[in-house]
């Protein structure tokens, strides 16, 4: 089996599958890529068993054929070579890869395809589409506020809850939420499922600007579909808490402010908290917003005053993790805030004062308790 391609064109290709290769895989298969021709396509799949990326690009071929070829040695290769055409020779008896380019020969020994795991294919009519903007609007927004923790797995990924005319993404970790929702949405079924965070970051990348996505899902596992692109990742067993129990319904102070002055603030004073807690102290009233910090074992403390627009009852004293609240505020869009308040007890609520229609985001985050 015999193909030629272009270099700059199959590197960029292999970037994309490559992101699925784990960095200690558990068979030595699963290091290399799998190549399938068939009619002039080239089909690249890879795959840690747990997230599998297939791209496909034209090729010029003399037959079909498929191989299990090592991604590391390849595309340090193509990483080295200017764009230009190259031509991969395969030998159908030991799998042999030979690469020719304009300076010379490559040998490297390549795997039976038959021994590289299947991949999971979509089935049934169970879909969403939606345009590749929102849905990297989504991601975007969700994915930092996602658990590190191994012991509660379903706060690890994102919560997708798709009804047939709305599709919502929501991340927590315990301290910090987000609930991000788009109406312009069409689904066969209202559903509700759990993507991996290392999922979603390949995808993420691979996302194209102006397309629409589809998304097909099972019991096990999702299926993203974009033009030249799959991807497929096994879902995260585990019961998603109740995220709406946790926002406070009633919030009568609210404190209307510019964002990026809030976050800027935000970002001065955190330097001088504490680097445990990165406790910082809003202090609210009628004109202003104080916002204070200090690290007693070293000494350190600031303070600044912000202009602010308050409705509320009294004055108000909450403390709350700057470093929290700037990566929210980094990820909203649009020149002022509001921040929703009940109690120096109770979670806070942000969002955007502008809003864009069919979108809905909220941002929760919890308080640090103030010392005495």
């Amino acid at each position: 089996m015999k193909f030629s391609v272009s270099s700059s064109d199959l590197l960029k290709q292999l970037q994309i599958a490559g992101g699925a290769i784990g960095s200690n895989p558990v068979l030595p298969i699963l290091e290399d890529f799998l190549f399938t021709i068939e009619d002039n396509k080239l089909m690249i799949a890879a795959t840690d068993l747990e997230t599998s990326i297939s791209t496909e690009m034209d090729v010029m071929s003399d037959s079909d054929g498929s191989v299990a070829v090592p991604a590391k040695i390849l595309m340090d290769t193509l990483k080295q070579l200017p764009q230009q055409p190259i031509t991969f020779s395969i030998n159908e008896e030991n799998f042999s890869i030979e690469i020719t380019s304009a300076y010379g020969k490559y040998k490297l020994a390549g795997e039976n395809s038959a021994d590289y795991p299947s991949i999971p294919q979509a089935d049934g009519d169970t879909f969403i589409s939606i345009p590749s903007s929102v849905l990297s609007q989504g991601i975007n927004k969700t994915l930092f506020a996602t658990s590190n923790d191994e012991l509660r797995p379903a706060m690890t990924g994102v919560f997708f809850q798709v009804e047939t005319d709305k599709l919502t993404f929501v991340a927590t970790d315990a301290h910090k939420l987000v609930r991000y929702a788009f109406t312009d949405v069409k689904s066969s079924e209202s559903t509700s499922f759990i993507v991996p965070k290392k999922a979603l970051n390949l995808l993420k990348n691979a996302l194209p600007q102006n397309d629409e996505v589809r998304i097909s899902y099972n019991k096990s596992n999702v299926f993203f579909n974009f033009p030249n692109v799959n991807l497929v990742c096994r879902l995260i067993d585990a019961r998603y808490p109740d995220y709406n129990a946790v926002i406070p319904i009633d919030n009568p102070n609210k404190v209307t402010l510019s964002r990026t002055d809030f976050q800027n603030s935000l970002k001065r004073i955190a330097i001088y908290a504490n680097k445990t807690t990165n406790q910082v102290v809003l202090n609210i009233n009628d004109k202003s917003l104080t916002i204070s910090a200090q690290d007693l074992d070293f000494s350190n403390e600031a303070t600044e005053q912000l202009g602010c627009t308050y409705d509320g009852v009294g004055s108000m004293t909450i403390g709350f993790n700057a470093k929290f609240l700037v990566e929210m505020l980094g990820v909203m869009e649009g020149d002022e805030i509001q921040i929703e308040l009940s109690t120096p007890t109770r979670a806070g609520i942000m969002r955007p004062v502008e809003t864009i229609e069919g979108e809905d985001i909220l941002m929760l985050v919890m308080p640090v308790m103030l010392s005495n």
